[in-house]
């Protein structure tokens, strides 16, 4: 017993600062895995920038409550991202004064009798491992996408695979045979975007070699060959799925949502909504926080919907509301609802639900796997292609649905790709690989299971190097 309490306190006096980019899509893996750290017995504090930590609302019934948070200046406290004149102007500016401001919270903390040792760091900020060695300080890597993905920007940054890309098939260690058009937007649309390209393919990966951990939000059964070669880089361990603990293991206690959020859910309507449809009959659609349609591109998806004459539940952020077709809401009040936000962990799990169409972000693509729900598959940008090629031809949990010669996708397509799925032969094949899919991702963070066997080892390294 005395051993045990020993262990307990030398658990609970490691300290790990938890540092993600200023996005929901971010915070939400980088907290789940801080919650995953804080059932492990370590005391760890969240760290997010001055803006979005007075944005966030916060869960007090949440198993989230026990971490503490912080905030960083991004130069930008009043305002975010949107307060600054450019994506290019927020991001250097954070550059500069995101590591002072780092670095004199590590020496708060030093000083108030919680000092920090180590920094699990979102691999976007690079420049957080050379807070942590100037500290002399565990730096930990955390890649918020697939190793696929990780691998194909590695390549680029490393010139092992050169730009523009060939027009022919390309052959990646532990990958498929990927067309250029599999390739993430920052690879195969040179241009687009240039400072969150240069962000993700460059700097993400300058001194990544030099981090004492890397950690990636997947699991092994998942990714095994591209981890298997990753981890010959880098101390590579697989954590994920970072999903609350409800819908998978049940190891943390009143893990039921992140706890954090940006954004207000309408939870109560979606579900109830919810709750008087069949079985296996809701379309569910949501494209993440950020991705915009065009008008056209709307209107295709608008009308795709309702030719399907499925329930569907769509979110569609008040921003981009103004872009749905006139008098769709009132032509389809029989079979759809439009809100403008929801809890999509709820509504995933609802047994309702037969099919997400979504825009393949990591972090969509990850619940989706995790509560086996069939996926029609709609990238628009940055990872999504590529999440997608491996959610319809590798894990074979969803159908794609093909542009035309314009990159719009048709309302036709997408009426037979979700019709494939919820009543067509190879829907049934997608179910079935969807539940067995669902079933590998708990198993990874139950007792023993591969990320929670990482987890431990990470843990315990931590605590065997601190002297006490």
């Amino acid at each position: 017993m005395e051993n045990i309490e020993k262990k307990a306190a030398s658990c609970r006096l490691v300290h790990c600062l938890v540092l993600s980019y200023p996005a929901q899509g971010h915070i939400n893996p980088l907290l789940q895995f801080a919650k995953r750290l804080d059932h492990k017995g370590l005391k760890v504090t969240l760290v997010t920038t001055c803006f979005i930590s007075k944005s966030l609302h916060r869960d007090s019934s949440s198993s989230s409550t026990s971490i503490a948070l912080e905030a960083i200046s991004d130069g930008y406290d009043e305002g975010g991202s949107a307060q600054a004149e450019s994506i290019e102007a927020y991001l250097e500016k954070f550059w500069q004064i995101g590591p002072r401001s780092l670095c004199e919270l590590v020496e708060e903390m030093n000083g108030s009798g919680v000092p920090v040792d180590c920094i699990v760091y979102d691999s976007f900020l690079p420049w957080a491992l050379d807070v942590a060695k100037k500290f002399g300080l565990v730096g930990a890597a955390f890649l918020t996408q697939s190793c696929a993905v990780d691998c194909i920007y590695y390549h680029v940054n490393k010139g092992l695979l050169m730009l523009p890309l060939p027009d022919s098939q390309l052959l990646l260690p532990g990958m498929p045979p990927l067309e250029p058009h599999d390739m993430p937007s920052f690879v195969y649309d040179l241009g687009s975007y240039p400072a969150v390209s240069d962000m993700v393919v460059k700097y993400q990966f300058d001194n990544i070699d030099k981090a004492d951990w890397v950690l990636c939000n997947t699991f092994y059964e998942l990714e095994e060959e591209v981890a298997e070669w990753l981890g010959k880089l880098w101390s590579l361990k697989t954590i994920g799925p970072t999903v609350p603990s409800l819908y998978l293991d049940k190891q943390l206690e009143d893990d039921k949502d992140y706890g954090f959020s940006m954004f207000k859910p309408n939870n109560e309507s979606c579900i109830k909504w919810l709750n008087d449809r069949a079985k296996g009959s809701v379309v569910y659609v949501s494209f993440g926080s950020y991705a915009q349609l065009k008008v056209e591109e709307m209107e295709e998806l608008a009308w795709g919907l309702k030719a399907t004459n499925q329930y569907f539940l769509w979110v569609v952020r008040e921003s981009e509301q103004a872009k749905l077709p006139e008098n769709f809401s009132d032509e389809t009040s029989q079979k759809g609802l439009v809100v403008n936000w929801c809890p999509q962990l709820e509504v995933l799990a609802h047994e309702a639900t037969g099919c997400f169409l979504t825009h393949c972000g990591w972090n969509s693509t990850m619940e989706a796997l995790s509560l086996g729900v069939p996926m029609v598959a709609m990238p628009q940008w940055s990872d999504q292609s590529t999440n997608a090629k491996y959610i319809m031809d590798v894990w074979k949990t969803g159908l794609k649905v093909p542009a035309d010669e314009k990159g719009i996708v048709r309302r036709e397509a997408i009426a037979h790709c979700i019709r494939e799925i919820l009543e067509g032969e190879r829907g049934k094949e997608i179910r079935q690989n969807a539940g067995e899919w669902s079933n590998f991702a708990k198993e990874a963070v139950a007792k023993g299971g591969s990320s929670d066997k990482n987890i431990d080892d990470f843990v315990a390294n931590l605590i065997s190097s601190k002297s006490f």
